[in-house]
């Protein structure tokens, strides 16, 4: 018989396959602006980095790289924030309005989606709002940028077309070495960029159920109104939390007026979710700003989006669990519904496998360095998160630390779930159990 090929497995080739063909691209002496090859852990580096949405660069993205190689990895980040296997679905709707039941269940892996009936639909959804935001975010910025700031028509149109692919995929890059900290004071700019940020991140399956349910809450899915939740939740606390931080700090929010400030602590609450853009100097936040990034990077966006880090309805989950067991509940609920135990032990294990990664990875790269810990661990979550955004050490990191940073992005991208079956060798249900005993916990 032949041998079929595990979903998780397939979609973690498939991510690796698109990282390789675009490591070989950029290493193309005309990907390169100076005309030379580039180096192959640059070239490496910035592929991952581009196909994990992540943003983090060794080199100056729009000085660096030649108009191919930074169409390159917009291409890059467009195939990954859309999804590998999403991407294949909708081509096999466009040639066959039946897909193949092995690439439903590849892109069901991937997107998390909760029923095989659900993918078709969902990989539409995904098609249709992410041409819909880059149109019309693009517009909005090539405006912008051509009537507002001077920009002549043919960079503005490039500009505004690479952010906006940047911002609603979460990437992060940008082609400017300042990020969009020229833009600062413009809301014009932030304000639509955040949106993109907020939409692109919030993940499929909520946009699918809030379209076939936007004027009926009560029905939404118990994972639409977590997410949700606990998106409010966590933009509302982090703008909050991140301007009282730098509302008097001399080299960020201190010396601009009332509406910059408000406008910029909103912008980097919603950024931190792993978008990656920086409308102010990372480096010059205060520590305890540092310490706000590092739950918000590592908590992240909704699943099945184009956000990374642990995401939010794997927290609002285990809160939940806790919630009901500090009130003696047998049963963990929301919104009158019950939550499922596989689901509990799945956030759980999430959480456990995500802050060993980060543990373990900050006391490696701590050992390959000789930077402050706070800095090693806001890279780490950054990279882990796929958020992007650096205190500016990333060029400075040996190949060996660039390598981990690779590493971290590429299993945040996957996801751990996904990650952690692929590399299971074999499947078999236990044919006994064991009795059960319960250890004293706590």
């Amino acid at each position: 018989m032949k041998a079929v090929l595990h979903p998780a497995r397939a979609v973690v080739l498939a991510f690796l396959a698109a990282i390789l063909s675009g490591t070989l691209l950029l290493m193309l002496p005309a990907a390169q602006a100076s005309g030379a090859a580039a180096p192959w852990s640059v070239a490496l580096f910035t592929a991952v980095s581009a196909v994990c949405v992540t943003g983090l660069a060794v080199v100056d993205t729009g000085t660096y790289w030649s108009s191919f190689g930074q169409v390159t990895i917009m291409l890059l980040f467009q195939l990954g924030g859309f999804g590998l296997m999403t991407a294949a679905t909708l081509l096999g709707l466009m040639v066959n309005r039946s897909p193949r039941l092995r690439t439903r269940l590849m892109t069901q892996t991937e997107t998390h989606t909760i029923g095989l009936g659900d993918v078709s639909s969902v990989a539409k959804v995904v098609f249709v709002v992410t041409a819909l935001s880059q149109l019309v975010l693009f517009i909005v910025l090539t405006l912008r940028l051509r009537l507002g700031h001077g920009v002549d028509w043919r960079d503005a149109a490039w500009s505004g077309l690479f952010h906006a692919a940047s911002a609603f995929n979460n990437a992060g890059f940008s082609i400017h070495a300042d990020g969009l900290t020229r833009y600062a004071g413009d809301a014009l700019i932030l304000a639509p960029v955040m949106c993109a940020i907020v939409v692109g991140g919030i993940g499929f399956p909520v946009l699918h159920d809030l379209r076939l349910r936007l004027r009926d809450p009560r029905h939404w899915s118990l994972h639409t109104k977590l997410t949700l939740t606990g998106t409010l939740l966590l933009v509302a606390g982090g703008f909050a939390a991140l301007s009282l931080l730098e509302w008097n700090n001399p080299r960020t929010l201190g010396p601009m007026p009332l509406a910059d400030k408000l406008l910029n602590g909103l912008f980097m609450s919603v950024s931190a979710r792993t978008a990656g853009f920086n409308a102010l100097d990372i480096g010059a936040l205060t520590q305890e700003s540092w310490a706000v990034h590092y739950l918000l990077m590592f908590i992240g966006g909704g699943s099945a989006g184009t956000a990374g880090g642990v995401k939010v309805a794997t927290v609002g989950v285990l809160l939940l669990l806790v919630l009901a067991e500090a009130r003696g509940h047998s049963d963990t609920e929301a919104f009158g519904r019950r939550v499922g135990a596989s689901a509990q032990r799945q956030a759980i294990t999430v959480l456990v496998l995500g802050s060993i990664i980060v543990a373990l990875s900050t006391v490696i790269l701590l050992r390959m360095t000789r930077l402050p810990t706070d800095q090693v661990i806001f890279e780490v979550i950054s990279a882990f998160s796929s958020t992007g955004l650096s205190t500016g050490i990333t060029a400075s990191l040996p190949v060996g630390g660039q390598l981990l940073l690779v590493m971290l992005m590429f299993i945040g991208r996957v996801g751990l779930i996904t990650f952690a079956t692929s590399l299971v060798l074999g499947e078999r249900r236990m044919p006994y159990r064991y009795p059960e005993e319960h250890p004293i916990v706590g």
